[in-house]
C-alpha cells in the first residue's frame, strides 16, 4: 500500500509539470500570457514617448507663432497700418521758440477808436433820459479807452462836459471782444433843461493818452428812428470797465 501511494503521488506530480509545461509553450506560440503582458508594456511606453513629443511639438510651435507676433513683423505692421495712432505734427499749429515773433493779438496795446471798436447806443428805460454806449472791441489787439466819449447830436459843435465823480481808478483797457460802456444823461428828469431838440444822428470821438486830443476815426451809431431828445443839460460819464457803473450816474 505504501508503494503505491507513493507512486501515484509522483504520477500526479509528473502530470502536473507536464500540463505546466504544455500551457507554457502554449501561451508562447500564440501571443498570449507573458508575451500579452510585455506587447502591452511596450506599447504604453510607446504611446506615452508618443504623446509628449507631440505636445512639445506644438507647444514650441505655438510659442514660436507668438514670438513672431509679438517682436516681429505683424508688431510693425499694426504700428504703420490703420491701428496706428494717427500723424497730428503736420497739423498742429507750431508752438512758438523764444525770440519769434508772438502774434499780434499778444502785442502792444493800441488806443481804441472807430477802426478797431464798434460802438453801439442803446436808450435806456432805467434811470429815464439815459442813453448807454457800448464799445466793443473788434480788433486783434488789447486797445485802451481814454477819458470819455466826445458826442455830437445831430449838428451839434460842441461836445458836452463829463461827470468828474464817475472817473475810473484805471484806465479801461479791452482785450478782443471785451466791451467798455459810458453812460449819456440826454435831458433833466425834472424839466429845468433848456434849449432841448430831438436829434436823429449821433457821432461818438475818442481821445488819446492825454485825454484831450480826438484820434482815429469817429464812430457814427444809429439811433433810434424817432431820435432822442437832448437839451443843455446833457452830460456823459468816463468810459468804464463793466456795465453797472456806467449805469450809475
Amino acid at each position: 500500500m505504501s508503494n503505491r501511494r507513493i507512486s501515484r503521488t509522483r504520477l500526479a506530480g509528473a502530470a502536473a509539470t507536464a500540463v505546466l509545461a504544455a500551457l507554457s509553450l502554449t501561451a508562447c506560440s500564440d501571443g498570449t500570457g507573458t508575451q500579452d503582458e510585455g506587447a502591452a508594456a511596450t506599447d504604453s511606453v510607446s504611446t506615452s514617448s508618443d504623446a509628449p513629443s507631440s505636445g512639445t511639438g506644438s507647444s514650441s510651435s505655438d510659442a514660436t507663432n507668438n514670438s513672431t507676433g509679438s517682436t516681429g513683423s505683424t508688431d510693425a505692421s499694426d504700428v504703420t497700418g490703420s491701428g496706428a495712432e494717427p500723424d497730428v505734427s503736420a497739423s498742429a499749429p507750431a508752438a512758438h521758440a523764444p525770440g519769434q515773433k508772438a502774434p499780434a493779438s499778444s502785442g502792444k496795446p493800441v488806443t481804441c477808436e472807430g477802426s478797431n471798436t464798434k460802438t453801439v447806443a442803446a436808450p435806456l428805460t432805467r434811470p429815464v433820459n439815459h442813453m448807454l454806449l457800448t464799445v466793443t472791441n473788434t480788433g486783434s489787439r488789447t486797445c485802451h479807452l481814454y477819458g470819455y466819449p466826445a458826442v455830437r447830436f445831430g449838428e451839434a459843435q460842441a461836445v458836452p462836459p463829463v461827470i468828474e465823480d464817475s472817473q475810473p481808478q484805471a484806465v479801461v483797457t479791452l482785450k478782443p471782444g471785451e466791451s467798455g460802456y459810458a453812460s449819456v444823461n440826454l435831458s433833466a428828469t425834472d424839466g429845468s433843461g433848456s434849449n432841448g431838440y430831438t436829434a436823429k444822428s449821433l457821432t461818438v470821438s475818442f481821445r488819446g493818452r492825454s485825454g484831450n486830443e480826438s484820434v482815429g476815426k469817429v464812430a457814427h451809431p444809429p439811433l433810434p428812428a424817432k431820435g432822442v431828445y437832448v437839451d443843455d443839460s446833457l452830460k456823459v460819464t468816463y468810459w468804464q470797465q463793466a456795465m453797472d457803473d456806467a449805469i450809475n450816474w
